[in-house]
């Protein structure tokens, strides 16, 4: 199979942008991930759009052929994705499969979303489920793992709000991030409480924002010298059979396995590692399914620094969702975004010295207390 990499990303701020349609949006992330690649739209042989609220809240579908084109991607073959949260890591996967299996050279993976419109609401993800009819959404399923963690391991609920201090001290330094400003503690805990335990700002806010990554053949990157090898790109969905376990994620224990088995190393040579933090509770519990601790260790890691900049193993550097912002589409092309740039050496403030292997891990959806998508990528120089 052929040996894929990443030689060009692009990206917008995360924010809510009441000017900018989706279109514009995606537009903006693509042609610059061309530019970064110092290649022409004609050298794109496949191209991947991820997308989740366009056909609900507009009713346009296809979206990916319409703002592929405009950009002049033509005349190649266009998949549009949608995979909740994990929708633009899904693309990727299916890129980089495509790259491997020899269909193209070349891939664009693009990922937009426009969440700030009016009416939004909820998300309807598992409307057909009893469960979230009977008002299991999201906040309120997060909160029964984070109340669950918090019996069964005896931590605080400020251990777990230290996870939004951390990423927002990140963004703090992420010039594309959403939300800035640090936080304390007490700010954090002292915010409107959403789903016992989960405060506000424990919550990753709605944003617009666009995400695009070229991925190419090393027959096409092997001149490159700021290319950037995907050593495993790893997508699983859960079995829904097993007797839920709140503080366990088997669908995530499993794809990080696969993951860590492709790429041939562990969890303890990651140097720096972005995961699904749509909530602290989420954090915490996928760094303990990635093994990068114990079990019940994970909100430890933010009390004590190992996953702050300048830690043993620093987490969501880019602010995370919590703080970069969440545009659902373009979520996990932005998380492998940022692991390119930390491998590059190009993180700017917050750079993680000598960083050369990176691990991305996305969750979306959830059916029977399990995850309906999960992806987990490594990357290295």
């Amino acid at each position: 199979m052929n040996d894929v990499y990443v030689i060009g990303v692009g990206m917008t701020p995360f924010r809510r942008a009441a000017r900018e349609d989706l279109a514009g949006l995606g537009r903006i992330a693509a042609l610059e991930a061309l530019r970064d690649a110092g290649l022409t739209p004609a050298a794109i042989g496949g191209g991947y759009f991820a997308n989740v609220l366009g056909p609900q809240l507009t009713g346009e579908v296809t979206a990916g052929q319409f703002v592929l084109a405009s950009i002049g991607v033509r005349r190649v073959p266009i998949v549009n994705v949608e995979n909740a949260c994990s929708s633009g890591s899904t693309a990727l996967w299916l890129a980089v499969n495509g790259i491997r299996a020899g269909e193209f050279d070349v891939a664009l993976v693009l990922g937009a979303e426009k969440m700030s419109v009016p009416g939004l609401g909820l998300l309807r993800g598992g409307s057909e489920e009893l469960e979230t009819q009977l008002g299991m959404v999201m906040p309120a399923s997060f909160a029964l793992r984070a109340a669950r963690y918090l019996h069964e391991f005896e931590v605080t609920p400020a251990a777990l709000a230290q996870v939004a201090v951390k990423n927002r001290r990140h963004a703090a330094l992420n010039p594309l991030a959403q939300f800035r400003e640090p936080v304390t503690l007490a700010q954090v805990l002292d915010s409107p409480l959403i789903a016992d335990p989960i405060t506000r700002l424990q919550c990753c806010p709605t944003a617009d924002g666009a995400a695009a990554a070229v991925l190419a053949s090393g027959r096409v990157a092997r001149a490159d010298r700021r290319a950037v090898r995907v050593d495993a790109a790893v997508l699983c969905t859960g079995s829904y059979q097993n007797p839920t376990d709140l503080v366990r994620w088997e669908t995530d224990r499993r794809g990080s396995r696969m993951a860590y088995e492709r790429a041939g190393i562990g969890p303890e040579d990651l140097d720096v590692v972005e995961c699904h933090d749509a909530f602290t509770i989420a954090e915490v519990l996928h760094t303990e399914a990635l093994g990068l601790c114990g079990p019940g260790e994970g909100a430890r890691l933010a009390v004590e620094g190992a996953t702050a900049l300048g830690g043993r193993i620093p987490v969501n550097v880019s602010g995370g969702l919590l703080s970069r912002g969440h545009p659902l589409g373009a979520t996990g092309c932005a998380q492998l975004i940022e692991i390119v740039q930390q491998l590059r050496g190009a993180g700017g403030a917050r750079q993680v010295e000598g960083a050369r292997v990176g691990l991305a891990q996305c969750m979306g959806g959830d059916q029977s207390g399990d995850a309906k998508s999960c992806t987990v990528f490594v990357a290295s120089r």
